[in-house]
């Protein structure tokens, strides 16, 4: 099965992202390639959902966001100082591009992993 065939059911996917994905998908076999995905499918944020939680954080609980990406200490912060006082989640809207593709990097990396791992 060709790896740009699966690739293109990630809505939203950035082109760092995909050159990424074909990198790891690239010495799997047609079954590693399919579990993989679907390891990486489980795991992976949009732009569209962390922007969601983000703006969601002026409104009812600031921190939201770093909550979902696994940054909890970052979370609890934002929580108890109301998003670092409105300032922090500001940045985080700023730095909405980098969040995701770090997370998003992070996830596929530990899903490749599990894969391997599996045999």
């Amino acid at each position: 099965m060709d790896p740009n065939n699966l690739l293109l059911n990630l809505p939203g996917a950035q082109p760092a992202e995909i050159m990424l994905l074909q990198s790891l998908l690239k010495n799997m076999s047609s079954t590693q390639q399919q579990q993989f995905l679907a390891f990486y499918q489980g795991k992976r944020k949009s732009k569209t959902d962390l922007l969601l939680f983000t703006l969601l954080g002026f409104i009812l609980v600031a921190g939201i966001q770093r909550f979902v990406v696994g940054d909890t200490g970052m979370g609890v912060l934002y929580l108890l100082t109301g998003g670092l006082c409105g300032i922090g989640t500001i940045i985080d809207l700023i730095n909405l591009d980098k969040m995701t593709t770090t997370y998003n990097h992070k996830q596929a990396l530990e899903s490749a992993n599990m894969v391997q791992s599996l045999g």
